[in-house]
């Protein structure tokens, strides 16, 4: 392994989170340089097995989730599994974890439970719907946040039925939330000295991504909620005479110019494709530009476009985008890196450990906290731990 690189560099991590959100989160923290431990039950995460993969355990979904991680798998609800894991959280700086508050409560692992043992950590806990509610332990993934948050009714406002988008939303909105908020915490310790508990329900967190354009006039009682540009079933690719492309226009000129370029000169002094005439009937406008990108190749508009100052792409298809991707090697095979997405001159991410087999890290990890062989030893008879790599 190399050494971290990134700004979290000297950071250490306890993740009690599974599924997407959380590993997400801890995935990033981990790519910015933090020294993740993640801590599993018995079972292993559901991730590991949410798709193909390289081997049991290791889908392709868990290889880019899980990596710079190091695993351990513990059985938190056994008195000794919690005192072990407590042991490990007094040499952490961040404890982070999706176990809904009845449950926290259950295993005595609430922010004093934590604080006691590391009174400076910064405590993060991320559920479904916020912990002073009447719903603080009601069960909560993607499907359930998009729709409590309002995505199905964006598609009824757009005249579509209602639907979900198709990629877990909820779930990497709320964990770039846990991120940020994370580092915010951490940078404000670091001034201070002084640790806190983090909350991020995901109700919250996707209320204020969803809201930032589509609190539209309903935010000052001028009209109803939504962006209408966007609101609109015609919003999407377009076809070529050979393809797909989108293209967005800006300014006026820009519409002139499509449309005379198309042979459809009759539309250049169109109102209605003007920035104000597009406010009012956004629909016309993708309409309009399906009939002139439908007379061209994809490479024509692309030139085109860029001539003209248009912004503009082809449609690409996940496949491509996916091959694209840089090849890394896993003691288990070869596997497609997600790269880390940020790009710092000083201290950049790396991806610098492979994502680990469940129990893979129990000894090492369990070791630095202070545990002697015959603590660990004690703690694999009781059935508290899974054994490395099962």
């Amino acid at each position: 392994m190399t050494s971290p690189t990134g700004p979290l560099a000297g950071v250490r991590v306890l993740d009690l989170t599974a599924v997407v959100m959380g590993p997400l989160a801890t995935q990033i923290l981990g790519d910015l340089g933090a020294d993740v431990i993640t801590v599993e039950n018995r079972q292993g995460d559901i991730n590991r097995t949410m798709t193909r993969g390289l081997v049991r355990g290791l889908s392709g979904v868990s290889l880019n989730l899980l990596r710079n991680k190091r695993n351990i798998t513990l059985d938190v609800a056994n008195p000794l599994g919690r005192d072990a894991l407590l042991r490990i959280a007094a040499t952490c700086d961040v404890f982070v974890t999706n176990l809904r508050p009845a449950s926290l409560e259950r295993l005595r692992l609430d922010y004093p439970d934590v604080a006691a043992v590391r009174p400076d950590v910064i405590y993060c806990q991320a559920n479904g719907f916020p912990s002073d509610s009447s719903r603080a332990d009601d069960p909560a993934f993607d499907d359930i946040i998009q729709t409590a948050g309002g995505v199905a009714d964006l598609f009824q406002r757009a005249g579509l039925p209602p639907m979900l988008i198709p990629t877990l939303l909820a779930d990497k909105v709320s964990g770039l939330v846990i991120v940020y908020s994370i580092i915010a915490a951490l940078f404000h310790r670091e001034r201070t000295g002084a640790g806190q508990r983090v909350e991020v329900p995901m109700t919250d967190a996707l209320r204020a991504f969803l809201l930032a354009e589509h609190g539209g006039s309903a935010i000052v009682g001028k009209g109803p909620a939504g962006y209408p540009r966007i609101l609109t079933p015609n919003r999407a690719p377009a076809r070529t005479a050979d393809g797909w492309i989108a293209v967005q226009p800006h300014r006026d000129a820009q519409w002139v110019a499509l449309v005379r370029e198309a042979g459809l000169d009759d539309l250049a002094d169109d109102p209605r494709l003007t920035n104000r005439g597009l406010w009012h009937e956004p629909s016309f406008g993708y309409e309009t530009l399906g009939r002139v990108l439908a007379t061209r190749t994809t490479a024509h508009w692309l030139a085109f476009c860029a001539e003209h100052g248009i912004p503009a792409a082809p449609a690409a298809g996940l496949d491509e985008i996916i091959e694209a991707l840089p090849d890394a090697e896993h003691p288990a095979g070869k596997y497609k890196l997600i790269p880390p997405p940020t790009r710092f001159s000083a201290t950049p991410a790396s991806v610098r450990r492979p994502a680990p087999l469940p129990g893979q890290h129990n000894h090492e990890v369990l070791a630095e906290a202070g545990l002697t062989e015959t603590e660990i030893d004690e703690l694999e008879a009781a059935g508290v731990l899974r054994g490395e790599g099962q």
